[in-house]
């Protein structure tokens, strides 16, 4: 399974608010930091606004900051969050799968996902940027 871009980015706009201390840096500076356009970061912020994930604050002294829940969220819920629950394959798309009705692949794939999801699901944000993880994050996402 490939994770959309939005989800990869997602996360590690978490991982990098999780070790940004008492810095509040703009998500221009985290875009930067990330070497994603601006455009698309906004929208991976907006989302984790709306999820309560993290609080936004324009103007002198704004910035981005992670919210509590935002550091005791779960990873695979975050994951789930932004790519669906929907299945691996699309069997009944535009033209479906002659398989459909007698198909056995469409479950293995379906508990695929359910394994990989739960694998993600007892991991939070702070938990993975304990160290080596949050040192290295900091040393490389630049100054703020």
């Amino acid at each position: 399974m490939r994770l959309l871009r939005s989800t990869d980015l997602a996360l590690r706009v978490l991982m990098r608010l999780a070790v940004a201390g008492g810095t509040t840096p703009t998500t221009r500076e985290v875009a930067a930091a990330m070497q994603v356009p601006y455009t698309h970061a906004a929208k991976v912020v907006a989302e984790l606004q709306h999820q309560g994930l993290l609080e936004a604050r324009r103007g002198r002294g704004g910035g981005l900051a992670l919210t509590e829940k935002g550091r005791t969220a779960s990873v695979g819920g975050v994951v789930r969050a932004f790519e669906g629950d929907g299945d691996v394959v699309d069997c009944e798309g535009s033209t479906p799968c002659p398989l459909n009705s007698a198909c056995r692949l469409r479950g293995a794939l379906r508990r695929a996902q359910e394994a990989f999801f739960a694998s993600l699901d007892p991991l939070t944000v702070t938990d993975i940027v304990t160290a080596p993880t949050g040192p290295l994050l900091l040393g490389i996402s630049g100054p703020d």
